[in-house]
């Protein structure tokens, strides 16, 4: 058989990896860098569908912005595409049943905090539901997100009263040296009560304590009755890291951050526009199912 790439750390005497459960990223990762899939990725993840593998898009996205994805890899009909992690591991929804079956949530009292602090430095925050952006003003970051994203953003008068009902996590865009200065004050004011991380260099998240993409990952698979050996993740950026440091096994991407690279079990041989994610899988999923 083929050697895995020499990053891997292998705990598998051969080099079938036994996944019955596959979690991609989106961007960077399983999306050309045109925000597009090939038709060579869709045709491998369906195969891994038919060989009874969930095949779950994990995404800092909403549902209805990971939906167009789900569509393009034609598998929502199947079990295995059955289950999607939204909002960086806030959320995991059940397609075939049309409802949420995991979700956290961030205090208001948080966020509303978040949002005075973000307000010093001229920059806005954001919250999410499946379908659209909620903003205080109208900014230049906030088209840009939409943009990439294919909500619909709404303007919220009083946003700090809808910030107190709670929401599953609140971005701040920005320049990545605004961006810096915000991480570092608010991991040291509230820092224990929440998760903070860029998930790109413009854009600043705020999450609910110990919620991530691989913490949800962990749930899905327990409640489909897989061990945590059999999960594989595929990540790029910080906002993988609990899914790369929790998957049975994990892939950073060629064109993913060190970070992310020092962590993972292997790198990928091919970037996210190589069709990283889909060479890998063929290569070291497929081929013993």
């Amino acid at each position: 058989m083929t050697a895995l790439p020499a990053r891997c750390i292998i705990r598998f005497m051969h080099t079938h990896i036994p996944a019955k459960i596959i979690a991609l990223d989106l961007d960077d990762t399983l999306l050309k860098d045109d925000l597009t899939i090939s038709d060579y990725t869709v045709s491998v993840l369906q195969k891994a569908v038919q060989k009874g593998i969930y095949v779950t898009l994990s995404s800092g996205r909403t549902d209805n912005a990971i939906l167009t994805y789900v569509r393009r890899l034609d598998i929502a009909g199947t079990q295995g595409g059955r289950y999607i992690i939204a909002q960086n591991g806030a959320s995991i929804s059940d397609l075939h049943e049309r409802k949420a079956i995991f979700s956290r949530v961030l205090e208001g009292d948080i966020l509303t905090r978040v949002y005075r602090k973000a307000r010093e430095l001229s920059l806005v925050c954001e919250v999410y539901d499946a379908s659209t952006i909620y903003i205080p003003q109208p900014n230049k970051w906030s088209d840009i997100d939409a943009k990439l994203s294919g909500l619909k953003q709404q303007v919220v008068a009083d946003f700090e009263t809808f910030l107190m009902k709670g929401h599953p996590k609140t971005v701040m865009p920005g320049e990545p040296e605004v961006l810096q200065k915000l991480q570092a004050e608010l991991k040291e004011e509230i820092g224990d009560r929440c998760v903070i991380f860029t998930s790109k260099p413009y854009f600043l998240e705020v999450m609910p304590k110990n919620t991530g993409k691989g913490e949800a990952l962990m749930w899905l698979a327990e409640h489909l009755g897989i061990p945590q050996s059999q999960t594989l993740a595929f990540g790029d950026a910080m906002n993988d890291e609990s899914m790369i440091r929790l998957a049975g096994t994990s892939v950073a991407m060629k064109n993913g951050t060190q970070e992310i690279k020092n962590i993972a079990d292997c790198i990928s041989d091919y970037t996210n526009d190589e069709d990283g994610v889909a060479r890998f899988i063929e290569k070291y999923v497929l081929n013993d199912c």
